[in-house]
C-alpha cells in the first residue's frame, strides 16, 4: 500500500514512540499537519510562538530523557526555532526538529516562506537533512532519532519540502541503523580506568565533578556507587543538579561563579579532581589558570572532543559515563580499596559551617531567596520538577532548591536563554503528569515568552510560575552596580505589565505577594490549585546574587556572602595536618 509523505512521518513518529509534538502551522507544513489529524497517539499541542514549541520539547526532554519532537512550517517558522535548537544544542539536549519547506523545484528562487534552514542551522544541530527523495524519508527519521539519542545527545533537523511530503511511497520503517561514520565511543579503555582507579584510591582530598553528561547516560546510581563506596564529596554544575541527591552529605553544591564558597575552597585545595561529563566552561572555572590548580585530573566524557579542550588532564577516559563509573566501582573492589577522605571532609564541613550561604532576612521586605526556601520546604514531600527562567532568579534557585532525584531540574546552561522557563516547565508537566512543576521565574526573562501561558491554559497543564519581580533585569542590573558604579542603562522595567491581570487574562489564577508572612499561604495556594496559577512575589529590588567571582577571577575570590578571603587564608591547619598526614 503506497501512502504520502507526510503519512509515512507521522508513522515514523508512531515507529518511534513518540508521544507528544510541539507543532505550529503554515502553509508548506499542512499535509503533515493533516496527517496528524489522523493519528492516535501522538498527541500534538500548539505553542503561541515557535521558539516555545522548541523550548517546550526541550523541558519534556530533560525530564524524561526522551528525544523532544517539534514541527514548524517554513521561512519565519523555522527561524522561529533557531533560539530553541541552539539553547538545546548547548545543553546536549536530544531532540528532533521538523521544518516544512518549500517545493523543491522553487528552492534557491527566494520563494514565499523559503528560508535556508539546514545551512542556518549547521552550526547548532548534530546533524541536519534537506530530504528530497521521498523515498528517503523514513530512513532519515530513522537516523536522526539515532544521532540525537546516542553518543552526546543533541538536536537534529530535517527540513521537508511540500512536494515531498505530498509525493508517494511504499512505506516500510527500517529496524536498523548503519552509520559508518558514526560510532560513538561508549566503552572506556580499560587501562586507563584502571588508572583512574588507582589514583582515587591513594587520594586524600578528592573531589568529584559531576556535570549534565551523568544525567544524559542515565549514571546517577553508579554515581552514587561510586561516591559512598569512596566517600567523594560531591560538586554539581547547574546541568548536572540532580545527579547527586542534594540532600546527601557527601553533596557539595553548584561550582563556579555563584558556587558557595566551601565549594570554590574544595575546589582549589583538592588533590585529585574527578571529572564526569562535564565540560569546564568558563562560568565553572573562573581564570582557568588558578582552577583546580594544585590537583591531578582524570575526565570521563562521551565526547572526546571536550576531553583537553579547555582543561589539561592527566587520565582522559572516553566513554559513557554509566558503564566507566560502573567499571571504576569494580576496579576499586577488586583493589580492597577504602576511603582515605576522613580529614578532608572534616575540612570541608568546617568551611561549610563557617561560609554557608547567606543573604539578610527581612521583616517587611520579601526576600528572593526566602521565597526559594519556602518553595523547598513546602514541596519536600511531594514529586516536584523545578525549572528556572534565566538571570538572578535562576542562580537563587540553583543555591537554595535541593533537588533530591534525577531529570527534576530544568534549567538552560550553556546559551543562558532568557524566556526559556514557562514553555519549558508546560513541556516538563507534559512529560511529568504526576509531579508539581515549578517555574521559578523573574519578571524580565518571562515576558519573552509569556504568550505561552495560553498553551498551558488550553492544554490544561498546571504549571506554577514563582515570579521574583524585582522591576530590573536583575542580573544585568547587579553587574552594574558592581561594575559600572550604578548606571543602571536599560535595565529598568517599570510595572508593566500587572503580572497578576495578565495571568487572569489567561484564565490563570493570579496572586501577589508584598508580605514575607503572607509567601506561605500563596504558594500553598497556587500548588493546591487545580489549574496554572502565578505569584507575583515583590521582591528586594536591588538584591544581588552572592557570593560572585568576578568576570576573569580567580574561583577562590569571591565578592559578599560571609567574609572570607583566598582559601590560602581560609584553611584550618590543624585539621588540614590530618589530610596531609
Amino acid at each position: 500500500m503506497r501512502i504520502t509523505g507526510a503519512q509515512a512521518l507521522v508513522r515514523s513518529l508512531e515507529a518511534e514512540g513518540v508521544e507528544v509534538l510541539f507543532g505550529y502551522p503554515g502553509g508548506v507544513a499542512l499535509p503533515i499537519f493533516d496527517a496528524l489529524y489522523e493519528s492516535t497517539t501522538v498527541r500534538t499541542v500548539l505553542p503561541r510562538h515557535e521558539q516555545g514549541a522548541v523550548h517546550m520539547a526541550d523541558g519534556y526532554a530533560r525530564v524524561t530523557g526522551k528525544p523532544g519532537v517539534v514541527l514548524v512550517t517554513s521561512g519565519p517558522g523555522a527561524t522561529n526555532t533557531v533560539t530553541g535548537i541552539a539553547n538545546a544544542y548547548m545543553d546536549s539536549i536530544p531532540m528532533v526538529v521538523f521544518t516544512a519547506q518549500v517545493a523543491t523545484t522553487v528552492i534557491g528562487t527566494d520563494a514565499f516562506q523559503e528560508s535556508d534552514i539546514t545551512g542556518i542551522t549547521i552550526p547548532i544541530t548534530k546533524h541536519n537533512y534537506l530530504v528530497k527523495d521521498v523515498a528517503e524519508l523514513p530512513e532519515v527519521i530513522k537516523e536522526a532519532f539515532h544521532i540525537a539519542t546516542t553518543g552526546r545527545p543533541g538536536p537534529v533537523l530535517i527540513d521537508v519540502p511540500v512536494d515531498v511530503s505530498r509525493a508517494e511511497l511504499t512505506f516500510k520503517y527500517p529496524e536498523t541503523v548503519n552509520l559508518s561514520g558514526y560510532k560513538p565511543t561508549v566503552k572506556g579503555h580499560a587501562k586507563q580506568i584502571k588508572q583512574a582507579a588507582g589514583m582515587i584510591a591513594k587520594a586524600r582530598k578528592p573531589l568529584l565533578y559531576a556535570g549534565g553528561g551523568v544525567l544524559a547516560s542515565g549514571a546517577w546510581k553508579e554515581l552514587k556507587e561510586l561516591c559512598e563506596l569512596m566517600q567523594l564529596p560531591v560538586v554539581a554544575t547547574l546541568m548536572g543538579k540532580g545527579a547527586f541527591p542534594e540532600d546527601h552529605h557527601l553533596s557539595l553544591g553548584m561550582p563556579g561563579m555563584h558556587g558557595p564558597k566551601y565549594v570554590n575552597y574544595a575546589i582549589t585545595e583538592t588533590d585529585l579532581l574527578i571529572a564526569v561529563g562535564v565540560r569546564f566552561d568558563d562560568r565553572v572555572t573562573g581564570k582557568l589558570s588558578s582552577f583546580a590548580s594544585k590537583s591531578r585530573i582524570i575526565h570521563i566524557d562521551i565526547d572526546p572532543a571536550e576531553i583537553g579542550k579547555n582543561k589539561a588532564v592527566d587520565v582522559p577516559v572516553v566513554g559513557d559515563a554509566k558503564g566507566v563509573l560502573a567499571e571504576l566501582v569494580v576496579e576499586l573492589r577488586k583493589m580492597n580499596a577504602e576511603p582515605r577522605t576522613d580529614a578532608w571532609m572534616r575540612v570541608i564541613d568546617d568551611w561549610r559551617s563557617r561560609y554557608p550561604l547567606h543573604y539578610h532576612p527581612h521583616d517587611e521586605v520579601v526576600m528572593p531567596q526566602y521565597v526559594v526556601e519556602r518553595v523547598r520546604e513546602l514541596t519536600k514531600d511531594r514529586p516536584t520538577v523545578i525549572v528556572t527562567e534565566v538571570g538572578q532568579n535562576q542562580m537563587w534557585a540553583c543555591q537554595y532548591a535541593r533537588i533530591k532525584e534525577p531529570r527534576t531540574w530544568a534549567s538552560s546552561g550553556g546559551l543562558g536563554t532568557m524566556g526559556f522557563g514557562l514553555p519549558a516547565a508546560i513541556g516538563a508537566q507534559f512529560g511529568r503528569p504526576g509531579h508539581l512543576v515549578i517555574d521559578i521565574a523573574g519578571d524580565g526573562s518571562i515576558q519573552m515568552n509569556s504568550q505561552e501561558m495560553a498553551t498551558a491554559a488550553i492544554e490544561k497543564q498546571p504549571v506554577k510560575v514563582v515570579l521574583l519581580n524585582n522591576g530590573f533585569l536583575g542580573m544585568v542590573r547587579q553587574w552594574q552596580e558592581l561594575f559600572y558604579e550604578r548606571r543602571y542603562s536599560s535595565s529598568v522595567l517599570p510595572p508593566c505589565p500587572d503580572f497578576v491581570k495578565l495571568a487572569e487574562a489567561y484564565g490563570w489564577l493570579g496572586l501577589r505577594v508584598t508580605d514575607p508572612k503572607e509567601v506561605d499561604a500563596a504558594l500553598n495556594a497556587a500548588f493546591d490549585h487545580d489549574g496554572p496559577a502565578l505569584i507575583d512575589f515583590r521582591v528586594a529590588p536591588e538584591e544581588c546574587v552572592f557570593p560572585m567571582v568576578a568576570p576573569g577571577g580567580s574561583i577562590d575570590e569571591m565578592l559578599g556572602g560571609i567574609p572570607g578571603g583566598p582559601v590560602s587564608e581560609m584553611l584550618d591547619d590543624e585539621l588540614l595536618e590530618e589530610v596531609w598526614e
